[in-house]
């Protein structure tokens, strides 16, 4: 087995794990009601995926 030589330090640990950090997601405009949403996703206020309601949305 693979054992290190030496004590990783915090600063090379924390270096590499620097690029596990998530990403913000990239959000679209809703055709029909215009509201933000994720891309190939059903739309949380209208419901509406491609066209077809797909979904009943309670208005409050």
């Amino acid at each position: 087995m693979a054992v290190p030589k030496r004590k990783s330090s915090k600063r090379k640990c924390r270096a590499r794990k620097g690029s596990h950090a998530t990403t913000v997601r990239v959000g679209q405009a809703c055709p029909v009601c215009s509201a933000p949403k994720q891309p190939h996703r059903v739309c949380p206020s209208c419901g509406q995926y491609r066209g077809v309601q797909v979904l009943t949305v309670a208005s409050a």
